[in-house]
This record gives C-alpha cells, sequence and structure tokens, in this order.
C-alpha cells in the first residue's frame, strides 16, 4: 500500500467516525437518561430515542460497508435493489429529501455500485435544506453510466469535492471530506472511465462512466 493510499484510507475511516458519532453518542445519552428516568412517560421517549438511534447506526454502517469497504458479503455483481435499499434507508432518517430512480437492469458490477453510493452521498450532504435526489443507473456490454442529480433551494458543494472528482485536487489538500470523492475517481480512472460534475445555485449534477473491465 502507497502512502497515498493509506492516507486515503484513514482520511476515509475518518469520515465514517464522524458520521456514526452523532447517532452512537445518542445512544449513549439514551442509555444515561433511561438509567436515571423513573416515570413511565419518559422511560418510553428514552427507550424510542434508543431505537433511532440505532436504526440510524446501522443504516450507516450497512451504507459503508459497501461504499467505503471491501463488501465482501457480495460477488462481482451487485444488485441495484441492495444499493437502493441503502440510499432509501439514509435519506429516510433524514426526511427533507425525496428520491427518485430510473435503474436499467437488476444488477451492477461492484465498482459501479460502490460510485453510485458516494455519489449519493455527496449529493445529499448538498441538499442542506432538502430537496430532490434523482439516481439513474445502467449496465451495457461497453461498461456501466450512472448520474446523480440533487436539486433544492440551495446547494451546498465545496469546490475542493469537485475537484477530487475530476482529479485535479492535490493530494495535500486531501480531508475527511473529499476522501470520498477522490476514492471513486481513482477507481473510475483505474477502469478508464470518468467523472464529471456539474454545479449551479440550485442543482448539482454528477456523472460517471466506468468501462467494464
Amino acid at each position: 500500500m502507497t502512502a497515498v493510499s493509506l492516507d486515503l484510507a484513514s482520511l476515509l475511516c475518518s469520515r465514517l467516525c464522524h458520521d456514526l458519532l452523532s447517532p452512537v453518542g445518542a445512544l449513549s445519552n439514551g442509555l444515561e437518561l433511561l438509567a436515571e428516568e423513573k416515570d413511565p412517560a419518559m422511560r418510553q421517549k428514552c427507550f424510542e430515542l434508543l431505537e433511532q438511534s440505532a436504526k440510524i447506526s446501522a443504516d450507516k454502517l450497512r451504507f459503508f460497508r459497501l461504499a467505503f469497504g471491501a463488501a465482501g458479503g457480495f460477488g462481482d455483481m451487485v444488485p441495484l435493489a441492495e444499493a437502493r435499499s441503502l440510499v432509501d434507508a439514509l435519506v429516510g432518517n433524514n426526511g427533507r429529501i425525496a428520491v427518485n430512480w430510473v435503474l436499467g437492469g437488476d444488477s451492477l458490477p461492484k465498482p459501479a455500485v460502490k460510485t453510485l453510493l458516494n455519489l449519493s452521498l455527496i449529493a445529499i450532504d448538498a441538499l442542506v435544506r432538502g430537496g430532490t435526489l434523482d439516481i439513474g443507473a445502467e449496465a451495457h456490454e461497453g461498461g456501466s453510466e450512472i448520474v446523480v442529480r440533487a436539486s433544492g433551494q440551495r446547494i451546498a458543494f465545496d469546490p475542493a469535492i469537485g475537484q477530487a472528482l475530476d482529479g485535479t485536487l492535490p493530494g495535500s489538500e486531501l480531508s475527511s471530506r473529499t476522501a470520498p470523492a477522490a476514492m471513486i475517481q481513482q477507481l473510475a480512472a483505474s477502469l478508464g472511465g470518468g467523472v464529471q460534475v456539474h454545479v449551479a445555485a440550485d442543482a448539482l449534477v454528477m456523472g460517471a462512466v466506468l468501462p467494464a473491465a
């Protein structure tokens, strides 16, 4: 493993820990409240908090397992239903984003699914005031094509993420925020493909073309 690869892996771990800190912290707080609370109504609210936080934590772990990890439980092809369920769960915990899907076929190669998940993650982060997430993907003899569009009242998109997506971000400027974008850019480049991005005030559009291995 090169120093650059090690740095990227470390930053992806940092991103995962950052995203899990809030729901896991809520679990800890809920357990503390439950140990001290005697009122039945308040104890019920504690149980509801614990249930919600546990679900969010599990949803994020399932998402990151495939988006960042080796996902050893899958073969070379991953069912699109699995990718859809992961994104829908992540968005469902947000509550302010509607998702529309246009999927061709039943499965995609694992690199394409990882790309779809990470582009979706970037799009969700950009919809700070909520909005609509449109996701399309299909596989054909030449490879896979993915497009993700986020639209809403305000798009919060760090230009450094755009640089990471097109491969122009210096390695010294990588962060846990830009690491997912850098990972899928490297993944696409390794297959002879690429990632494109276009951002406006009310929309963010990202696309990826991944030739067949």
